[in-house]
């Protein structure tokens, strides 16, 4: 089923009431968000907290903002600080495991209980209005002459956009070592330097830069998805010719020990979230699309994503072989 007849389908549902209901519970959940105010993982993490008190599964959400090093700040503290707490999550997704890769991190994802996976996002690259470039192609041809000239802005290092934009130089014959990456902590730091015309490029997830794309403060060129995202007026990257497609992912897992019965409790509160009304109106309002898989699926879905983006950013310069 495509995502947006999914969408319009599961909001009549629950219009009609006809989702399923749970009663109330008490847990007062705890969320780690690895990263800055105004990022993808802030407002996935916020969307799931949202939704986990609407559908009735939690009594409050609590939420804890720990930016730096793609996630891994967060990730230590989480390890650390929630052993055992069957009340605690932390957002997380194919970002973290390319920093984690990146950065060769001794932290491991391994020592948390993954719990579930929640949406996929494709990254949209975006110039400031001001550029004298106009498009992606414009962008390209500048790297080719010249690729320190071309400063490209997103998540930290390892990020899917930082992964993209040395794809992007590689398929331009361009050595990837050479890309003029500048990492920020979170999504609104990124902005601010795209608006402020301090880096050429921009990208990150859609729902991120939707708003200043609508008011012409950016002009998107360019979006890593394999076809055009229905809504999302952006060309692909393949359709420009440049042989790119990434996607990036988002999720949650629960804190290290916790049980295998307290596992299922956090999965079965995680799925009644997003059949809830408020978590499908929150994937329309920010174009993402729902993936759910949960518990060991999700476990192993990370374990062949992780092999896979280490075999990409091997590929694209950004690690040694």
């Amino acid at each position: 089923m495509r995502r947006d007849a999914f969408l319009k389908s599961c909001l009549a549902l629950a219009a009609a009431g006809t989702l399923p209901s749970v009663a109330r519970a008490s847990a007062a959940l705890k969320m780690m968000i690895p990263a800055n105010p105004g990022g993808g993982w802030d407002t996935t993490g916020r969307a799931l907290g949202k939704a986990l008190q609407d559908a009735g599964v939690a009594a409050s959400v609590s939420f804890d903002n720990k930016g730096g090093a793609a996630g891994a700040l967060g990730l230590s503290q989480f390890l650390n600080a929630s052993k055992g707490d069957p009340n605690a999550l932390m957002v997380m997704g194919a970002v973290m495991i390319g920093g984690l890769i990146g950065s060769k991190s001794p932290l491991s994802l391994a020592q948390a209980t993954p719990l579930a996976r929640l949406i996929s996002e494709y990254n949209v690259f975006v110039l400031p209005a001001a550029s004298p470039w106009k498009t992606m192609q414009d962008v390209v041809e500048q790297l080719k002459k010249d690729p320190g000239s071309v400063k490209w802005g997103g998540g930290s290092r390892g990020s899917t956009e930082h992964i993209a934009a040395a794809m992007i130089a590689q398929a331009a014959g361009v050595d990837p070592a050479k890309i003029n990456y500048v990492a920020f902590r979170g999504g609104g730091e990124a902005v601010a330097a795209i608006l402020g015309g301090n880096v050429s490029v921009g990208g990150s997830g859609f729902s991120e830069f939707q708003q200043y794309i609508e008011a012409g403060k950016m002009r998107a060129v360019g979006i890593t998805a394999p076809e055009r995202i229905k809504g999302i007026d952006v060309p692909t990257l393949k359709e420009l010719g440049i042989p790119v497609e990434i996607g990036n992912w988002r999720g949650v897992y629960g804190a290290p020990g916790i049980t295998a019965e307290q596992r299922k409790a956090l999965v079965e509160m995680i799925t009644k979230a997003t059949q809830h009304k408020s978590w499908l109106e929150a994937l329309e309002k920010n174009g993402w699309t729902p993936a759910l898989l949960t518990g060991d699926a999700f476990a192993q879905f990370v374990e062949r994503d992780t092999a896979q983006l280490r075999e990409t950013m091997t590929r694209a310069g950004m690690i040694g072989s």
